[in-house]
């Protein structure tokens, strides 16, 4: 029996992830890290994705990201791969980084959107890596916040549902460490 046909559609939003093979490491140190985030970069550039929100843990990775095409699986397949291939060659690997394909759900409801905006950041507190989110150098929220440079990411539309101003930012950080205890 094959595996289910993936959900691809224009102009939608996904909360993706992908997980080490064996839940082992995909970044190994701060080299690793940053090419991936090169690539993402890259691959949001080509396909003019926007990523909302975005996380890299020791093993696994999440993205809040919106594709203006029906191309997540062209996008993904490829920032997988090349990132698999070149870390294999760095390391002196071989074999599948990632255990299976990536796992992608639609963001459909605003309770959904809320939850996952708030899960992404805490993902590296509540697994013990840092005490707060800002503590973290592998995710977005410090640019979502405004502590740090943006690049590619593109927080706008994920700001925008906790307000229309300046104080927007302010509002998605309280919101999320009003959740580190829940």
């Amino acid at each position: 029996m094959g595996r289910a046909l993936r959900v691809q559609s224009a102009d939608v939003v996904y909360h993706v992830t992908a997980r080490g093979v064996r839940r082992l490491r995909v970044y190994e140190d701060v080299f690793d890290y940053r090419r991936f985030e090169a690539l993402l970069g890259a691959v949001v550039g080509e396909r003019d994705w926007r990523v909302h929100s975005y996380c890299q843990m020791p093993n696994h990775y999440h993205l809040l990201l919106q594709t203006p095409n029906a191309d997540i699986s062209d996008g993904l397949c490829w920032l997988n791969g090349v990132y698999a291939r070149w870390f294999n060659s760095r390391h002196g690997y071989g074999g599948h980084l990632f255990e299976a394909r990536f796992h992608s759900e639609l963001v459909l409801t605003n309770a959904h959107l809320l939850n996952t905006a708030s899960y992404i950041p805490l993902n590296p507190v509540r697994a013990g890596l840092c005490r707060a989110p800002a503590d973290w150098p592998w995710s977005s929220y410090r640019a979502t916040v405004g502590r740090a440079a943006r690049g590619w990411l593109d927080p706008s539309w994920l700001l925008s549902q906790f307000g229309r101003d300046d104080s927007a930012a302010a509002a998605y950080e309280r919101y999320v460490l009003g959740q580190m205890a829940a």
